[in-house]
């Protein structure tokens, strides 16, 4: 009970956040002690307007400050290509790159039996329904390559196989500049499975 309360309860807040630990917390918290009461006031603003605005996009669960998102409202995006992804960051990494121009279907989670995820907890009925109104031609599976994200491919793969679609999967391996030595044996393993002809 080093600090005045106001500042412990600052600290036990901040570190609520995930990857903050009480130290990182108490750092955060000295260092929002010395903002001037404008800048304290311009991020506590900025918290609780977007806890106000934002909501969940209708059409792809992206996060989104109005009913349909900038990226499904876009007329320039290819509403016949879909890039299924497991949460609004994986979307945001992806638009970074700058490498698709489809649109999203968000999951929200996946599979994983052992803590109670099934098909009926992330959005996958929403994406049956998606495809289902034939709009799409191409699903983009785009989760990641740990054991949850695989089977969640997997059962995804299974569920639309039935439809006239192409079904693809972001390819995974060795990143560019990566040295072979520190390279994972999963990531090389997959890497060498889906090698292509040069």
């Amino acid at each position: 009970m080093h600090y005045p309360l106001s500042v412990l309860n600052l600290i036990k807040n901040l570190a609520k956040l995930p990857g903050v630990g009480e130290k990182t917390a108490e750092r955060y918290a000295m260092h929002i002690l010395r903002f001037s009461q404008k800048e304290a006031e311009q991020l506590a603003s900025a918290i609780l307007d977007m806890k106000q605005k934002v909501r969940i996009c209708n059409s792809c669960f992206a996060l989104s400050e109005t009913e349909v998102c900038h990226i499904c409202s876009n007329p320039s995006r290819n509403n016949t290509l879909l890039c299924v992804t497991e949460q609004p960051a994986d979307m945001v990494a992806i638009e970074k790159s700058g490498s698709f121009n489809g649109l999203y279907h968000i999951l929200a989670g996946v599979l994983s039996p052992i803590n109670g995820i099934g098909p009926d907890n992330i959005k996958i009925r929403e994406l049956i329904k998606r495809i289902d109104d034939g709009k799409i031609t191409e699903v983009v599976i785009a989760t990641s390559t740990s054991i949850e994200g695989e089977a969640t491919a997997s059962y995804i793969v299974q569920c639309i196989s039935k439809y006239p679609v192409k079904i693809t999967r972001i390819a995974s391996g060795i990143p560019i500049g990566g040295d072979l030595k520190y390279v994972d044996q999963v990531t090389l393993k997959k890497a060498m499975e889906t090698r292509h002809a040069i």
